[in-house]
């Protein structure tokens, strides 16, 4: 199943047009996207016995599938490949940052540059389903509604400032966190461990990997997370960058106005397009 953010509204596919949840129910879930991350095992039960043949569609843009999450929780370092590009040791602990929920964008959004040195990162984002804290890695994927596209858009002077790196800052300028274009619940992958990644700039491919390439896979990801935060449905938490980024090349390399496309196998393509900053 698929999950979505439609015209502002809660909305739902098993693979044809969306339906407006709300009114396809009749009340039952409710039309606010945000909160349909906590009854995904409900909703799909529904679908599965009484969704009418003659559903309402939903109409409207795809907007941020997942528009106020109550944590936004971002990891770094988490593809070996990624560690070594930036002359990092392979870290031991997961490296944890935060993003600001302002920072968010959905699907076919134009994002402004505000600086000619901004980055790019590709990332699998989980979303979770079911609160939990001091979630053993066996029961992880329990709580995990489904999986989305993200970018991880950086601006690496603002990233390093010290005397500490100010990653949340970096991070989390306007659009620097594009999300979709849907959510895709966890039961739709044969291996939801080991899906490709990668991302193009106007048909130019940056990066490539697969998940399967990560230190800290979801699983474990969401039990170190959890050892310490409570988790709640519908936050995010953004998984890493695969080899590729242009702060790891020589010469450095960053992102130019264009299209920039990001996709992953059994989701799909996350495009937005980027200006540059007015004068």
């Amino acid at each position: 199943m698929r999950m979505a953010n439609v015209g502002g509204r809660a909305a739902i596919s098993t693979g044809g047009a969306w339906i407006d949840l709300e009114a396809a129910s009749e009340g039952r879930f409710s039309a606010d996207p945000q909160a349909a991350y906590g009854q995904v095992a409900d909703i799909r039960d529904w679908v599965g016995d009484a969704l009418p043949a003659d559903a309402p569609e939903a109409t409207g843009e795809l907007g941020v599938p997942v528009p106020m999450p109550r944590q936004l929780i971002a990891i770094g370092l988490n593809y070996r490949e990624h560690a070594i590009e930036s002359n990092l040791a392979i870290p031991e602990h997961p490296v944890v940052f935060t993003k600001f929920q302002s920072s968010l964008v959905g699907p076919g959004a134009t994002v402004t540059l505000p600086s000619d040195g901004v980055d790019w990162e590709v990332e699998l984002v989980v979303v979770i389903g079911k609160e939990g804290h001091q979630i053993p890695a066996a029961q992880a994927w329990d709580h995990v509604a489904g999986l989305t596209v993200g970018q991880d858009l950086s601006w690496r002077e603002v990233q390093g400032r010290g005397p500490a790196p100010q990653f949340a800052m970096g991070k989390s300028y306007p659009g620097f966190s594009p999300l979709g274009p849907y959510v895709v619940t966890v039961d739709e992958f044969a291996d939801k461990d080991d899906l490709a990644i990668s991302c193009a700039l106007d048909g130019e491919v940056l990066q490539e990997g697969r998940t399967s390439d990560l230190i800290f896979p979801v699983a474990d990801l969401i039990a170190r997370l959890s050892e310490a935060l409570t988790l709640y449905p519908g936050d995010l938490i953004y998984t890493g960058t695969p080899k590729g980024v242009g702060m790891g090349r020589e010469p450095k390399r960053f992102l130019v106005p264009g299209e920039l496309v990001s996709s992953i196998e059994g989701i799909g393509d996350l495009s937005i397009t980027l200006v540059g900053k007015a004068d």
